[in-house]
């Protein structure tokens, strides 16, 4: 007779359709609100698509050749590298920010926490014109605020700088802009998971000598991991397709083409220039960088279920 008695055998988990089912209104909807505008979109990238076939003209295909036009754009390039370079960096600092924002109101009183979580909420639903504007109105080259403070230092003359009239500094506000209307989210996701973080581990990891940056290294990032990589991912997406800002600020400083991201760069080939065939394409390449984006993102996620 055998020394231990069996256990009780684990039953299968028993799978029904009903999770899919409850899905299919949510795929529906989908399906409808872009199925038609992507669907359109795709085929126009491969036509001759102007301002003759908005009166009636039929469209010309033309198979690839809006795409090896643009291969050989010299400003396309431009534009993809500058946005490329402008999301990689705006979405770093933000989840950087968005962190330690985290930290610090996982750090403070109840008092402080609930100031900065509404002072952040008033930023994060404030509308993007509004917030652009309130930006225009700070780096004003005349009566900007910026400009006085900075002129008010000894030995920096800042009267009447142009920061959206040179490409460098034009980028710069932009990027400070949108870092500030999307830090609030990184920082109540994060915040969120730090909130899961057992306070007895910490507690441990601290009087067996491990500091403050090691505890953050190596416990509360990998325990916070799968929420940073999912912000990231969708601040990389966000800041790659952003527009409104862009558009904004141009319209308050240069509209050269130097100026230009993804964006407002496909609205300058459909809108302005009436080529609509153009600015499909350049609209397909975005959405396939997007979907190799999320790819990664989706393939560290099955090898994560994999794993278990």
């Amino acid at each position: 007779m055998s020394a231990h008695a069996p256990g009780p055998r684990i039953q299968p988990r028993r799978t029904t359709g009903i999770p899919y089912v409850l899905i299919v209104p949510a795929v529906i909807a989908l399906l409808l609100g872009l199925g038609y505008p992507l669907i359109w979109q795709f085929i126009t990238a491969f036509q001759k698509y102007g301002l003759a076939q908005q009166f009636g003209k039929p469209p010309e295909w033309v198979g690839f050749d809006n795409f090896a036009d643009l291969l050989w754009n010299g400003e396309f390039w431009a534009v993809l590298v500058r946005s490329l370079l402008f999301c990689v960096v705006t979405a770093a600092v933000t989840v950087v920010v968005g962190v330690l924002m985290a930290q610090l109101m996982n750090a403070v009183g109840r008092t402080v926490r609930l100031i900065l979580q509404v002072s952040m909420l008033f930023a994060w639903a404030m509308p993007v014109a509004a917030a652009t504007t309130v930006f225009i109105w700070l780096f004003d080259r005349r009566r900007g605020v910026v400009n006085f403070l900075l002129d008010a230092i000894p030995g920096v003359d800042m009267n009447r700088f142009d920061w959206l009239g040179h490409p460098i500094t034009f980028f710069i506000v932009a990027s400070v802009l949108i870092i500030w209307m999307s830090v609030p989210f990184v920082s109540f996701a994060v915040y969120a998971g730090l909130t899961q973080i057992s306070d007895e581990v910490m507690e441990a990891a601290q009087i067996d000598g491990a500091g403050a940056w090691q505890r953050f290294r190596r416990i509360i990032v990998p325990m916070i991991r799968p929420v940073l990589s999912i912000v990231l991912l969708l601040q990389l997406i966000w800041d790659l397709r952003v527009f409104a800002q862009i558009t904004l600020l141009k319209d308050a400083g240069s509209k050269s083409g130097d100026f230009d991201l993804l964006g407002t760069y496909i609205y300058k080939l459909g809108t302005a220039a009436n080529d609509y065939g153009m600015a499909s394409a350049v609209s397909i390449i975005v959405l396939i960088i997007t979907l190799a984006l999320s790819w990664v993102y989706v393939r560290e996620l099955i090898k994560e279920d994999e794993a278990q």
